[in-house]
């Protein structure tokens, strides 16, 4: 079924401000931030249990699970200091922290993902794959949130 439109709908317009400039649209923070918690709760939870456990199971030396949680634990003491930033997801500035430090994760998991990739077997190199990509995703739901929360420089603050 064909439908005829006015005019008004064909030459449709983006809303201007006061000032005479176009207004973008806001596009919705709410879904950006809901995904960024659930990947960040499933990375940690991935990286303290399942990689050490993962690994024992894979790897023909069996390490030790116990030893391989409490280094785990260790090394994300600065992700568990993040965790509140990144749950609530409001604050430019701690998100903007929060993405150096999983930058510095995403490159030490790339890292060893290279190292594991020669001498390892393929479940090992995909239990370091998933690490990887995890936090990859991770950073990209980071970097669209920035974007999309409200500038840190333009702030207009009311008179007193």
């Amino acid at each position: 079924m064909v439908t005829n439109r006015s005019n008004s709908e064909t030459k449709s317009t983006a809303p201007v401000n006061k000032s005479g400039k176009s207004v973008k649209a806001k596009k919705p923070i709410a879904p950006i931030r809901q995904r960024l918690m659930v990947t960040w709760l499933v990375w940690l939870v991935y990286r303290l249990l399942g990689l050490p456990i993962s690994i024992n199971l894979f790897n023909p030396r069996s390490p030790d699970i116990i030893g391989g949680i409490a280094w785990q634990a260790l090394w994300l003491v600065p992700a568990f200091v993040l965790t509140p930033w990144i749950l609530r997801g409001r604050s430019p500035y701690a998100l903007l922290i929060g993405s150096m430090f999983t930058l510095v994760y995403l490159g030490a998991s790339g890292v060893v993902l290279f190292t594991r990739a020669y001498g390892s077997s393929w479940a090992e190199i995909i239990v370091y794959l998933v690490d990887f990509v995890l936090l990859f995703t991770i950073n990209v739901w980071l970097f669209v949130l920035l974007k999309r929360l409200p500038s840190m420089n333009n702030v207009v603050k009311p008179p007193r």
